[in-house]
C-alpha cells in the first residue's frame, strides 16, 4: 500500500531540516538515566541540557586528537541601511 505523504507530514519534518541557528538538528535516543545524569550537569553549569550534549561531543573528540572547528555563527539583529546586520 502506497501512502502519500500530507501536507501535516512536510510541516512535522521541516524543522529537522533546517535550524535557524544553522546547527544540524536530529532525533536523539539516550537513556533517561543518562539524559538526566546530562541535565544535572547542565544546570550545574548553567547550560541547556543540547548545549550540555555539544560541549561532552566536543570534548570527547578533542580526547581522541580529533580537531573540530567552530562555525561561523549567524549575525544577528536587523539590517541597516547599508545591507549590513548590525
Amino acid at each position: 500500500m502506497l501512502v502519500r505523504c500530507t501536507d501535516r507530514c512536510e510541516k512535522l519534518a521541516a524543522p529537522l531540516a533546517k535550524s535557524p541557528t544553522g546547527k544540524k538538528a536530529f532525533p536523539l535516543r539516550l537513556d533517561p538515566a543518562l539524559f538526566a545524569a546530562i541535565e544535572r550537569v547542565a544546570a550545574a553549569d548553567l547550560r541547556s541540557a543540547n548545549a550540555q550534549v555539544e560541549v561532552l561531543l566536543r570534548e570527547a573528540m578533542a580526547r581522541r586528537g580529533v580537531k573540530v572547528g567552530v562555525s561561523a555563527l549567524p549575525k544577528r539583529g536587523r539590517p541597516s541601511s547599508k545591507g549590513e546586520r548590525i
